[in-house]
Parts: C-alpha cells; structure tokens; sequence
C-alpha cells in the first residue's frame, strides 16, 4: 500500500498563513502522512521533512487531498494544480469572506484531525471551459471555476458586443462587460455585478450584463448543456478576458469568446453538511433574528401528538 500524501498550499505573503501551514505539516508528519509544498513556497515556509514539488499539477496528482490556506484568491490558484488529477480541496479560511473554503483558522487542529482519520465527504463542482476565436480560428483557450468576465480595456469607453445563446443572437450591449458564471461563482463576481445566488447544486450557467445601456440587460440563468457566446464588435474598443480573475487573454476587436460547461469539474471537500443557506448567512452576516421556523414546528408536533 503506498504512503498517504497531502499537498499543502499556502497564501505565504502572510504571516499566519505560514504559521498555520508549519502546523498543519507538523501534524500531519506525526501522524505518518507525507507531506508536499511547492518549489515556489517552500522557502517561505522552511519545513523540514516535507516533499519539494515543482508548482504544477504533478504537485496535486497521486495526493490525498490538498490543504490551502488562505482565502478563495489561494483556493482558485490551487484548483488549477488539483483539477487536472482530480484531487480534492480543503480549504481553511485565512482571508475575509472566504466562500470557498470549508473551515476556519479556529478549526486548524480539528480540520488536520479529520483529515487524518479521513472524516470528510467530497463534492463537484461545475466549471466552464473557455474559447477564444478569432476570424475563426482558436487564438486561445481556458476554464473557469467561478467565472468567465469579458471587460472593455478602455476605462473611457464602452465595449459593444452581441450576446449569443446555443447559436442565436440575443441582444447587443454597450456595457462595461459580461460575466458567465457557474453556481459556485454566483456570490463572487457576479454577485457584486447584480446577479442571482444560485444554489451550488443547481447545474446552470449565468450571464450577468454589467452597467449595460440596453432595455433588455437582465441577468440570464441558462442550461448547463447550453453554448454561450460574447462577441466583441469590429468598431468597439479592445477587450479583456478573465477567468477566476487569475487567467486572462486579450480580445481584440472581432473576438469571439464562447462558454459552455466545463469537462472536468473542481472536487471540494467538505467536513460538515452545512445547508448553503446557514453558509450564506454565515458569510455574509445576514440578519435573522427573530425568525421562529424550528420553534413553531416543534410546537405544532407538540400539538400533533397530544391530539393523537
């Protein structure tokens, strides 16, 4: 049987993201598991013992799992190590809102603990793959965990593009740009731009016009089976493409960006079997007192058996 393995990823611009990746390496070697960091972090956090790995996804492959710390900007670069093998993330949450990840700094020691005992369940999530044409022909290609956004280059101008859905047109915008998101990205960018929460276990793809100057500019949840093309107009200024906010190509005027469902989704593992709609309260801070849902119910049981 060959050896348990935990790559360990960190944001190592800070302090205690160092600190928190020189524990979790700790615990993890006391209790018989190996342990890998990357070429690029390793100086950073000068932990003896531990594999040296260059940063790629031969990294990820093979491992366990992989424990990021930080916030979601280290999560999305992790994901591009773990989504070509596979491996799922764990991400603890160092950063400020932190939607992606499944625990907190608190929770550091007890998160290594089920991770040695492998008490975690793991999911999928939906990705987008990402081309560029130009004249036709492909200038490039990504993906995108959280989001593909189309966004003029030019702060002094509009981009003017045409908005295209499993091969027809839909609309033309003279807009800042056009997010395409998955669920999993429905409360970052898309969110901020105006668009809907999805819940992540609803298979759909978003489109999310930002400040367009059109009568018909609302948010669009679309098919997951479905193609969604943005054009870039020949007269427009040139464009930008980002995907996950990390990736990006440039859209000269002409450009054709098209967007469907990914081929291979991100695995995430999950410690607790939180309903999203405790994480959203959570993470947001959304206000709920005074809400009586569980005591009314267990009134009305109450009332129901004394009847019986």
């Amino acid at each position: 049987m060959s050896k348990r393995t935990v790559l360990v990823v960190a944001h190592t611009g800070r302090p205690g993201a160092v600190r928190s990746a020189q524990l979790v390496i700790e615990r993890l070697t006391d209790a018989g598991i190996a342990v890998r960091v990357m070429s690029d972090e390793a100086g950073d956090i000068g932990c003896a013992g531990a594999d040296v790995l260059p940063a790629t996804s031969a990294a990820a492959e093979d491992a366990e799992v992989v424990i990021v710390l930080g916030g979601d900007g280290t999560l999305l670069r992790a994901a591009d190590l773990a989504r070509p093998v596979g491996t799922p993330l764990l991400g603890v949450n160092l950063g400020h809102v932190g939607f992606l990840a499944e625990a907190e700094r608190e929770d550091l020691a007890a998160t290594v603990d089920r991770v040695v005992s492998r008490r975690y369940d793991v999911e999928e999530r939906m990705t987008v793959d990402v081309t560029v044409r130009l004249n036709g022909t492909v200038a490039g290609s990504t993906w995108a965990l959280n989001e593909a956004s189309i966004e003029k280059a030019e702060r002094e101008r509009m981009l003017e593009v045409v908005a295209e859905i499993d091969g027809r047109p839909l609309s033309h915008w003279g807009c800042d740009g056009v997010v395409c998101a998955t669920p999993t990205g429905s409360t970052a960018y898309a969110f901020s731009a105006g668009g809907p929460v999805v819940w992540p276990e609803v298979e759909a793809m978003l489109v999310v016009p930002i400040s367009a100057h059109a009568l018909f500019a609302r948010p669009l949840v679309v098919s997951p089976r479905s193609v969604v093309a943005v054009e870039v107009l020949p007269d427009t200024p040139r464009a930008v493409l980002w995907c996950d906010g990390r990736r990006t190509l440039d859209l000269p005027p002409g450009a054709r960006v098209e967007v469907r469902r990914g081929s291979a989704p991100v695995r995430l593992a999950r410690l607790h079997l939180t309903p999203f709609t405790d994480r959203l309260v959570t993470k947001f801070g959304l206000p709920v007192t005074g809400w009586r849902g569980r005591a009314r119910a267990r009134s009305e049981e109450a009332a129901g058996g004394q009847e019986r």
